[in-house]
């Protein structure tokens, strides 16, 4: 059988062609498979961050032998997302999902002071305002007595809370991304535990003493909390975190296989 000259180069450039869309289509996809995973990671990140802002130290629970705020126990996720973007994605996502951080942190506190600074509406639900059997002391040392708006019981709460938790997160976050491309250069990509570990414990310490002190100082040097107490909260708070770091371990090393092969990513080829 005698096939044409013609006839074989339009064979192959059909077969070409196709193959070339299909490798356009193919990568469109790998594309928006690493947008989506990038934007679920942020977005986790992200609802952590807000939720520690609402719920902050308005509670202490005790778990074991720590004494901690109820908005610490999801914090620890902050740091599990942001190492994940720097091993999948590189140190700049990651920096750049710090700042992100900071913005909200700023945009809340922005929120509560206008919330604060608003009067209040003339006709309003009655459980606006809180009747106080006795005396109560805010956060901020003030003392109220006889009736409080439930909204400014709240931003007394917070505010503090939120303007530690964003000097600690800014130094603390930013420590744990540095530390980590560090330690990955340092072991040369390899010793997954060692960055994921090391990155998140030292700046968990950072991010600890950062926030007792910003938080409780002023209580400090009031007198209105003795050394012995401020220590014992420093201590649960990072011993919380250390252990939260430790478990992370194994999800940290999952989903990084996972998910470095299901976006086609190496990363020991991945740009800081």
């Amino acid at each position: 059988m005698i096939v044409e000259l013609s006839d074989f180069m339009s064979a192959k450039n059909f077969d070409s062609s196709n193959l070339s869309k299909s490798h356009e289509i193919a990568v469109e996809i790998l594309e928006q498979r690493r947008q989506n995973v990038f934007l679920i990671l942020c977005s986790i990140f992200i609802a952590t961050m807000a939720l520690l802002n609402v719920i902050g130290i308005t509670k202490f629970i005790e778990i074991g032998p720590m004494t901690v705020a109820v908005g610490i126990l999801p914090y620890p996720l902050t740091f599990l997302c942001t190492d994940l973007i720097s091993e999948l994605y590189g140190r700049k996502k990651a920096n750049f999902l710090v700042l992100v951080g900071v913005f909200i942190n700023v945009f809340v506190l922005i929120v509560l002071f206008l919330g604060e600074i608003i009067p209040s509406a003339k006709v309003a639900p009655p459980w606006q305002t809180l009747n106080l059997a006795e005396p109560l002391y805010l956060a901020d040392g003030s003392k109220v007595q006889g009736k409080i708006e439930m909204f400014h019981l709240i931003f007394s709460s917070s505010v503090g809370a939120i303007f530690a938790s964003m000097v600690a997160y800014l130094t603390a976050q930013f420590v744990d991304v540095q530390l980590f491309h560090y330690l990955k250069k340092l072991t040369k990509g390899k010793h997954l535990w060692i960055r994921n570990n090391g990155s998140t414990m030292v700046s968990q310490l950072v991010d600890s003493v950062a926030v007792i002190g910003v938080t409780f100082g002023a209580a400090y040097y009031r007198g209105d909390i003795t050394w012995a107490a401020l220590l014992a909260l420093f201590w649960s708070n990072y011993l919380f975190k250390f252990i939260a770091a430790a478990l992370d371990t194994l999800p940290f090393y999952y989903l990084t296989r996972k998910l470095s092969k299901y976006l086609q990513i190496d990363t020991l080829k991945i740009e800081d």
